[in-house]
């Protein structure tokens, strides 16, 4: 039978230690991982609606330009 000491081992706790600290830290790099998509989503979102007002202009300019054609 394995008997379980009563206090860590030095090595044990350090390994330990490093584990949490692993931990901590990729949940850190998730999270910043997670704001750069949002970043991402919230820039391609404000460029996406942008092109759909440019192109809106454009095709107004177009039949303006038509009617204006077609009234000479």
């Amino acid at each position: 039978m394995h008997k379980k000491p009563d206090s860590e081992s030095p090595a044990t706790a350090r390994k330990a230690a490093l584990k949490e600290q692993r931990d901590r830290e990729g949940a850190r790099a998730m999270e910043e991982y997670r704001a750069a998509a949002r970043e991402v989503d919230a820039r391609t979102a404000r460029l996406r609606a942008l092109r759909l007002a440019r192109d809106a202009a454009d095709a107004e300019r177009a039949r303006a330009g038509k009617k204006a054609r077609e009234g000479r």
